[in-house]
C-alpha cells in the first residue's frame, strides 16, 4: 500500500453536492482488480475510477490516459459522469493533452473524445446499438416500476457499453412519482432509465413555477410556493436511472444513460438536436446534462464539474 493522489469532483453541476460525485484515484498503477473493486465498494459511490497510462494501442490512437471504472458491484466498460469527472480531475492534477483541441480517454469500450465547451466538458457519445424490448420484459419492468401500459409512450433496449432499458413516459409527474421495486429489478438483471418531455407539463404556468411544482410533488414535503422560491431553470427532459443489478438503486445523474437516450430520441424525432436534461430531483440533487448533436450527427454529452475533495488515499 502507498499514498496515491485522489480527487472527488461533483459532476453535472456547478454547485458542490448537487450533482453526482465520482471518486478518482489518479494513480492506479500496480493495483489489481480485487483492490480496485474493494475500494469501489468502500467509497459506496455509483462509480469509482482509476487512472492509468494508455495501452500501446490506446496511445497509438491518441489516448491521453486510460481509465478503469468500477461500481460497488463490478466494472463498467464505459460510463458518462466518471468520464467527465475523471477528465476534470486529470486536468486539475496537471494532465496535459497530447493534441490541441481536446482530450482522448481510453476505457474498455475504446477511445472516447472529450472537448471543452467553455468551462464545461463534453464527451462524444459512443456508438449506440438499440432494439425493441420483448413484450415479456417490458411487462415485468413496468410491474416493478408500478407503471400502466398507457403511461409508456416508447421503449428501447439501449447499449453504448452499459445496457439500459429506456422508457419514454407520458409526463414528468409520472417519472418523479415512481417508487420502484428495486429487488424486482435486480432479480430481472435489468437497468432501467425513464424519461419524459417537459414541454406539455404544467401548461399555462411559467417554466420556473412549473418545474418547482413538479419538484414539490416529487418530494411531497414543500408547498408549491416554497418550491417556486428556490426554483431553477426548467429542463426539456426529466430523467431517472435505476441500476440495482450493479449495486446502485438510483443513480443521481447518469451520463451513459443520457447519451443513449439522446441518440434514440433525437434519431426518432422525439427530442431536438439540442436540449437540457434534468436528473436527481428525487435524491435531493439537481443535475444538468447538456445534449448537442453536431452537423456530422455526433451526439455530445456535456456537464459542469465542481471540485469537492482533493487529497491522498492509501491503497
Amino acid at each position: 500500500m502507498r499514498t496515491r493522489p485522489f480527487r472527488q469532483p461533483d459532476v453535472f453541476t456547478d454547485t458542490p453536492t448537487r450533482g453526482n460525485p465520482v471518486a478518482v484515484v489518479l494513480d492506479g498503477q500496480d493495483l489489481d482488480d480485487e483492490a480496485m473493486q474493494r475500494f469501489a465498494r468502500w467509497t459506496n459511490l455509483s462509480e469509482t475510477t482509476f487512472v492509468l497510462p494508455p495501452t500501446a494501442e490506446g496511445a497509438a490512437g491518441g489516448a491521453d490516459y486510460r481509465v478503469r471504472i468500477f461500481t460497488p458491484g463490478g466494472e463498467l466498460p464505459f460510463a458518462g459522469h466518471p468520464t467527465l469527472g475523471t477528465c476534470r480531475a486529470w486536468l486539475a492534477h496537471g494532465g496535459q493533452p497530447r493534441r490541441a483541441g481536446g482530450i482522448v480517454q481510453e476505457c474498455a469500450i475504446g477511445l472516447v473524445p472529450i472537448r471543452a465547451e467553455g468551462e464545461r466538458l463534453a464527451f462524444a457519445a459512443p456508438p449506440l446499438q438499440r432494439s425493441a424490448p420483448s413484450p415479456m420484459l417490458l411487462s415485468k419492468v413496468a410491474a416493478a416500476l408500478g407503471l400502466k401500459a398507457s403511461q409508456i409512450e416508447a421503449a428501447q433496449c439501449l447499449n453504448n457499453g452499459p445496457v439500459w432499458l429506456g422508457l419514454l413516459l407520458d409526463s414528468p409527474d409520472t417519472v418523479l412519482a415512481l417508487r420502484p421495486d428495486h429487488a424486482a429489478l435486480k432479480a430481472l438483471g435489468q437497468k432501467v432509465g425513464v424519461a419524459a418531455r417537459t414541454d406539455a407539463q404544467d401548461a399555462g404556468a411559467p417554466p420556473l413555477i412549473g418545474r418547482a411544482n413538479r419538484e414539490a410533488r416529487a418530494f411531497g414535503a414543500r408547498s408549491s410556493a416554497a418550491a417556486a422560491a428556490v426554483a431553477v431553470p426548467s429542463v426539456d427532459l426529466e430523467v431517472r436511472g435505476f441500476a440495482a443489478p450493479i449495486g446502485v438503486e438510483e443513480d443521481p445523474v447518469t451520463g451513459s444513460l443520457n447519451a443513449s437516450l439522446a441518440q434514440w430520441l433525437i434519431a426518432d424525432g422525439l427530442m431536438p438536436t439540442r436540449y437540457v436534461a434534468g436528473q436527481g430531483q428525487c435524491l435531493g440533487r439537481d443535475g444538468r446534462v447538456h445534449v448537442t448533436q453536431d452537423d456530422s450527427g455526433q451526439v455530445w454529452i456535456g456537464g459542469d464539474v465542481a471540485d469537492c475533495i482533493e487529497g491522498q488515499v492509501l491503497l
